[in-house]
């Protein structure tokens, strides 16, 4: 009987941070084992609460949700986002560039598929959120990466992402605050890459979901606020910020220059259209969200959760002869670096699995984030300090006498 395939078009599309080593930890699961899971940035599984008026509101309003909204979203929270991004320097934002989605993960979905012709390009970061490579990738596009350097602070590399742009390059991905690697760019950089896509006449995609994660004083600066004369579609949402992922509640806000994307529009609405439109129950906690939850304030600051989860990590991380961390300055993540010499590592991959199947600690090895090389993982310090702490020291112990077959 004829095989039934999955499309070619997915022959290139990969998501790391739910394949095969997650299931493999799935497995000794079943089998009895605790598994201490790095692996992802869900606040929920970490007992990092939704804020209950964020939560009452959405309750309050269920007998609102039983119709269709609007494909761009409801309006009362469509106007709430307007608000908010204004508040923060964007310009005037029409209530009809704002589209609201299940979560922003969808939004790069929709943002790619209505850009894209095949052999396209996009450029985007390396290391990266994986679902852009991943989009591109589902369209039949082709992702460039550009380099962010280590050295510097993750931060990108002007220079690289200008040598990668040819007569295909159709747009831009930032992903800042980042992740994986926590870094927060410096003002300069992203008025480079403003200036870059304006020699080129390219759209920046600038994905700003951990906009209000940040330590240590450091400011975000969104492309948004710096033109007027290219196409910017700036990505946020409720699942990181306001730790509620399990509602998918994102939304992406196009701005600057309207009348070169008007055809754009187009094909955006209709691909929204086709979806009728995102949950509803979730649009009802935007408001709420962005116009009376501030508790992440007190996570990030001096003596907050993450931020002590966020300073174990770094120093038990930089304390393992043959492991470097930067310090995260933003998001939930941080991107240590192995010494593959020290280790023999030749294969991420198979570091990941041999730390998990004998320590039962999961993490994402850097070739998931499309970082070539085989000497960086993914942490996430989510879990509490006693968490991190053991699963720190697991690692510790691990690599004392590893060495890859």
């Amino acid at each position: 009987m004829r095989q039934v395939r999955q499309a070619l078009r997915l022959n290139n599309v990969e998501y790391a941070i739910r394949g095969p080593l997650l299931e493999a930890a799935q497995k000794l699961e079943k089998e009895g084992r605790k598994i201490f899971k790095l692996n992802i940035g869900n606040t929920g599984a970490f007992n990092f609460d939704i804020d209950h008026r964020i939560m009452d509101r959405v309750i309050e309003n269920m007998k609102k949700a039983g119709a269709y909204s609007d494909s761009n979203g409801i309006l009362e929270s469509r106007l709430a986002i307007k608000k908010y991004h204004e508040g923060n320097g964007f310009p005037e934002i029409s209530l009809d560039d704002i589209f609201i989605g299940n979560g922003v993960s969808e939004l790069i979905t929709v943002t790619t598929q209505a850009l894209i012709n095949p052999g396209d390009e996009v450029l985007i970061p390396s290391p990266d959120y994986p679902l852009w490579t991943a989009a591109v990738n589902l369209q039949e596009g082709r992702p460039v990466h550009y380099k962010c350097d280590e050295d510097s602070g993750w931060v990108p590399d002007l220079k690289d992402i200008e040598n990668k742009i040819t007569y295909k390059t159709k747009g831009i991905v930032l992903i800042n605050p980042n992740n994986p690697t926590g870094s927060v760019y410096p003002k300069e950089i992203i008025e480079g890459i403003v200036d870059i896509a304006l020699t080129h006449g390219l759209v920046i995609f600038s994905d700003e979901i951990y906009d209000r994660i940040i330590y240590d004083g450091d400011k975000v600066y969104s492309p948004a606020t710096m033109t007027k004369d290219i196409l910017v579609v700036t990505f946020n949402g409720l699942s990181k910020a306001h730790r509620s992922c399990g509602l998918r509640a994102g939304w992406m806000v196009l701005s600057g220059n309207h009348r070169i994307a008007e055809d754009y529009k187009i094909g955006l609405k209709t691909l929204t259209s086709m979806r009728l439109c995102s949950n509803v129950p979730a649009q009802l906690a935007i408001k709420p969200a962005l116009e009376d939850d501030d508790s992440i304030f007190m996570l990030t600051a001096e003596g907050g959760r993450l931020r002590q989860q966020r300073d174990i990590c770094h120093k038990l991380l930089n304390s393992i002869p043959g492991v470097s961390c930067k310090k995260a300055k933003g998001s939930l993540y941080v991107f240590p670096k192995f010494d593959v010499e020290r280790f023999d590592i030749k294969n991420d991959e198979k570091f990941v699995m041999d730390f998990l199947e004998k320590e039962n600690v999961l993490l994402v090895p850097g070739s998931g984030f499309n970082w070539k090389y085989p000497d960086h993982a993914r942490i996430v310090f989510l879990p509490s300090v006693e968490d991190l702490t053991e699963s720190l020291t697991r690692l510790k112990h691990f690599l004392e006498d590893y060495r890859q077959d």
